[in-house]
């Protein structure tokens, strides 16, 4: 993929600490330092290696990545390394993609209470597809899905929603078959879409009563039990989004499905068209309309303010499995759920790669042979390079 001519990194550069100074009341210090990260990904100040050709000799440095979730920079790998676990637990059966999502009343109420919402979205989703399928009525089994956290929508604003990637069926209540959705779509929507907001709802109304919700500001009226029952009610007047998509294909379609959504943060680089003038254009898709692709333009300082409110709590998980897929459940039910499928049990990769494979970082750009890492080298190091470098040639 073509280098895009914008990166984040040169937004959190050129307007980052005017963005700092000027937002202290607000900004904490995760903030800070997802904007230090992301400045300084790939650059001298975090180190970096000497590689060398193992076909031709080419030399190079690189420069560490600062491995930070919400970089954009920093995911294809961890994306990549991700993928590849989850190639043995595929299943030979179609899968589909079911996403639920928070109304826009929540929005606030989420975005103070990070972690507790975050957490009440996936349990109240999952309890749904599990309650749901296990129902004889619609499904009749017992199924095993991945959710994906996203906390953003093309317009960067905050819309919490998470995806859930379904093998299409699921085992029968005494695990001796393997149960086949009656469903296009594979479980019914609108019974999805009416248990899930009954059961958040009924969390959120749990984390009130025990005053764990943090009410600031526009949001303290709700402190108030009586105020607070009248929000909840207003929640039922309005169906809850539940979006699912027909089946997408096998297991030789999952992997690259799934890399569209997992490892993703609010922006890619890609999407930037122009940084100029204390402002950013980039590309979003807009799904009230048809899905057209449009320009939007925002101040250097709404589009920070946008990005940082997707920053997630340290130690939060974003991606989590359940029903058979859970982890404690994994190692006994795959492979009766293989079986079922007569599905041949995938061997262990086995670990013979040459020490240049196990080292290889990228490719050389002359002759494609593997790069190795023949030196560590610190940020001082790469300071002291270039001085070194021009005191050489001063000397010559």
């Amino acid at each position: 993929m073509k280098r895009p001519s914008f990166e984040v990194a040169d937004i959190v550069r050129a307007a980052g600490q005017r963005f700092i100074d000027k937002n202290r009341s607000w900004l904490t210090g995760l903030h800070r330092k997802v904007l230090f990260a992301i400045e300084c990904c790939r650059t001298a100040a975090l180190g970096g290696h000497k590689d060398r050709c193992a076909r031709c000799g080419y030399k190079a440095i690189s420069y560490n990545s600062c491995r930070n979730r919400h970089c954009p920079k920093c995911q294809t790998n961890a994306r990549d390394k991700w993928l590849a676990a989850r190639q043995g637990e595929l299943l030979p059966t179609p899968y589909v993609h079911v996403v639920f999502t928070l109304p826009h009343q929540l929005a606030s109420l989420a975005y103070h209470n990070k972690k507790l919402l975050y957490t009440l979205l996936f349990r109240a989703s999952a309890a749904t597809l599990l309650e749901v399928a296990a129902d004889p009525k619609h499904l009749g089994a017992e199924i095993g899905f991945l959710s994906v956290l996203h906390t953003w929508g093309q317009n960067l604003l905050h819309h919490p929603h998470v995806h859930c990637v379904i093998p299409a069926g699921g085992l029968s209540p005494d695990r001796q078959r393997w149960v086949r959705p009656r469903y296009p779509f594979f479980l019914p929507v609108r019974v999805l879409s009416r248990v899930f907001r009954g059961k958040f709802v009924a969390g959120l109304s749990q984390l009130h009563r025990k005053g764990d919700l943090c009410l600031p500001g526009p949001l303290k009226p709700l402190t108030e039990e009586k105020a607070f029952r009248s929000f909840l009610r207003s929640l039922f007047r309005q169906d809850w989004v539940v979006y699912a998509k027909p089946p997408f294909g096998g297991p030789h379609h999952v992997l690259q499905y799934l890399a569209r959504y997992t490892h993703r943060v609010a922006i890619s680089n890609h999407r930037l068209v122009n940084f100029a003038d204390g402002k950013v254009t980039f590309r979003w898709k807009d799904y009230a309309h048809g899905r057209k692709s449009r320009l939007m333009t925002l101040s250097t300082e709404e589009f920070l303010r946008r990005f940082l409110l997707h920053w997630l709590p340290r130690g939060f998980v974003r991606i989590r499995f359940f029903g058979f897929l859970a982890n404690r459940r994994r190692a006994k039910l795959l492979p009766v759920c293989r079986q079922l499928l007569a599905m041949n049990v995938p061997a262990s990769p086995r670990s013979t790669e040459s020490g240049i494979a196990r080292q290889a970082a990228w490719a050389c750009p002359l002759c494609g042979g593997p790069m190795t890492i023949v030196e560590r080298l610190t940020a001082d190091d790469l300071l002291r390079e270039p001085a070194r470098q021009s005191s050489l040639a001063n000397s010559s």
